[in-house]
């Protein structure tokens, strides 16, 4: 199964409004089957989460631009293909 790893760190202009859009965008990955795991890091630098049931690298990057984090500019997020046993 590919799994993808996104890294989303938080930018200078970070505005904590888009924290719960964000939440409810992961909440809706969760109900679709397509969130693995998400989480913050504990030094508030920004956080990261693992999709699942993704066919591709380009479907994932669909995904992951409809993130309130992309779309406000808060955060930078970069995506992985992550080869996990």
């Amino acid at each position: 199964m590919k799994m993808f790893l996104v890294m989303a760190m938080r930018r200078p202009s970070f505005d904590v409004a888009v924290v719960e859009p964000h939440k409810a965008f992961l909440d809706a990955l969760s109900a679709a089957g397509q969130l693995h795991l998400t989480g913050g890091f504990s030094d508030g630098s920004g956080g990261a989460y693992i999709l699942k049931n993704v066919a591709d690298l380009e479907t994932a990057k669909a995904i992951v631009a409809r993130d309130p984090l992309a779309i406000h500019g808060s955060s930078e997020l970069t995506i992985h293909e992550w080869n996990t046993r």
